[in-house]
């Protein structure tokens, strides 16, 4: 039946003695409401709109169409696309551990403990059964703040890491990665648009994407990079009180820490300063230590918690309110498992409730990857003297370091060769951030082409060598400076070659 006015439409079928039916409203074309339009941009979340990710921004995606470009057999000025943008080991050649493997090829398929005797190492036999035992099947769900037996493993890994530091299992939320452990932190820790959360500059830009995601306030503090990128706990004092004066709530403080894109390391003065500065105010520090592993030229790593838990010992009852989330990944490291998406994430100090608010968080997403959350367990618990597995797996994570180290210090060498360019001698993580002294004439060709002059530079360097990097404006940088980051994680020295002789051409080109 068709009635005119409300344009009402019943359609009545018999099923047997069961009647269906269906009633809709048709709009008039007259409103011009019919039919509905396709989204635009300005229908959808305006926080999403503003968050940025230069680590995956124009530069790596125009990287990715000259890889296809290539496949294609189109002649480049170069044969291969050097993705350095970006901490992806693996994608760089960085061969898997074999402990790892074994053990993680056995839980996706344990039928091999019958039939692949001859092919593993018995440790990594003996591991995969134990983890077989605690897990189940890796295609289970697990508990959502992750296994209780490898969350035990973490906690031991700690204690013994911080010379006898107690950690304990339920302190430790096993997580996808160190980025959604952020996610988690970020989400609670921004209650409204008056929230802000101190990060370094230069940062990972994963902070001010999730703190742009939350509506919240990124209150950057600058590293200076004169004193090899170390803190300046003043100027960090000046931007508590100036949001404070704004109306804005400092509630967390992040330090990376080895550096991202700094490739710095922290000294214990500048983390203690740190934690005073969390006493006086009440803020959350959240230690972002995924690159402890990655340390080298005799530089040492001391983690966030030690040195808190130092000050609270020689000064009883001062820093017992501080609140610290320590983060670290199976990405980085030697372990490079980056598609695995293992982490952990340690709270020190935090109330009960608050750890029920994130693990309510942790269960919307129901669980960790599994297989991420054992190589966390493989990562911590590596095989020890005495196992079959250790003298090649040591063989294997001294030759991964050694090369990075390495390749970290030809690098180094060559940005401080080249006109123009200086650079901070790296002391741990994957990365370099060198400062461009760029001629007055890429400033105005950049100008015209509405990009920054890192982007600029860093784009002509892409299409005459193709190596990916990413503009030091996409990390924040000093005003005035320009900077870029690059890992040194490709193999060989060929590349580096490459770069020399494309920045000696770009500074020809563009003389002033």
């Amino acid at each position: 039946m068709l009635r005119s006015g409300n344009c009402s439409i019943s359609l009545v079928r018999r099923v047997g003695v069961r009647r269906l039916t269906l009633s809709t409203t048709l709009y008039e074309h007259k409103h011009n409401v019919y039919p509905a339009q396709k989204l635009r941009m300005d229908d959808l979340n305006k926080n999403v709109l503003k968050a940025k990710y230069a680590v995956r921004g124009s530069i790596p995606l125009r990287a990715e169409e000259l890889k296809l470009y290539l496949e294609a057999g189109q002649k480049l000025p170069f044969d291969t696309v050097i993705n350095a943008n970006i901490g992806n080991p693996q994608q760089l050649k960085q061969k898997p551990l074999t402990f790892y493997r074994q053990v993680l090829s056995i839980l996706q398929y344990p039928e091999l403990l019958e039939s692949g005797s001859n092919i593993f190492k018995k440790d990594a036999i003996e591991r995969a059964r134990k983890l077989l035992k605690e897990i189940g099947s890796v295609g289970s769900y697990s508990s959502s703040q992750g296994i209780p037996a490898i969350r035990k493993t973490v906690a031991n890994f700690i204690t013994k890491r911080d010379d006898g530091e107690i950690s304990t299992p339920n302190d430790i939320f096993l997580t996808a990665g160190a980025s959604s452990a952020v996610d988690y932190l970020l989400s609670i820790l921004c209650k409204n648009e008056k929230s802000g959360v101190l990060i370094p500059i230069p940062q990972y830009p994963l902070y001010t994407a999730t703190l742009a995601l939350n509506n919240a306030h990124a209150l950057p503090y600058y590293l200076d990079e004169s004193k090899g990128w170390s803190t300046d706990i003043n100027e960090i004092e000046e931007v508590i009180n100036d949001s404070l004066d704004k109306g804005i709530k400092p509630t967390a403080l992040v330090i990376i820490n080895p550096g991202n894109p700094t490739g710095s390391i922290l000294s214990v003065e500048s983390m203690e300063k740190i934690i005073e500065v969390a006493a006086t105010h009440g803020i959350v520090i959240i230690a972002d230590e995924v690159y402890q592993e990655n340390v080298f030229n005799n530089a040492k790593f001391h983690s966030m918690k030690k040195v808190l838990r130092n000050l609270q010992k020689a000064f009883p009852g001062e820093y017992d309110t501080v609140q610290l989330a320590s983060l670290h990944s199976t990405s980085k490291g030697v372990s490079g498992e980056c598609g695995q998406r293992g982490g952990y994430m340690e709270l020190t100090g935090f109330n009960p409730e608050i750890k029920q608010v994130i693990l309510k968080l942790c269960s919307i997403s129901l669980c960790p990857v599994v297989t991420g959350q054992a190589l966390v367990d493989l990562m911590v618990s590596p095989p020890q003297k005495g196992d079959e597995s250790y003298e090649q797996d040591q063989l294997e994570r001294s030759t991964i370091l050694n090369d990075l180290s390495n390749r970290a210090i030809l690098l180094w060498e060559a940005f401080n060769s080249m006109e123009g360019v200086s650079c901070q001698k790296p002391e741990g993580a994957m990365y370099l951030f060198p400062k461009i002294d760029l001629p007055f004439k890429v400033l105005q060709k950049s100008q015209e082409l509405d990009i920054t002059p890192d982007e600029f530079y860093c784009k002509a360097l892409l299409e005459a060598t193709g190596i990916c990097t990413v503009p030091g404006s996409g990390f924040g940088q000093q005003p005035g400076t320009y900077h870029l980051r690059t890992t040194f994680l490709a193999p060989g020295t060929e590349w580096i070659d490459r770069w020399n002789k494309f920045h000696a051409e770009f500074y020809d080109k563009y003389r002033d």
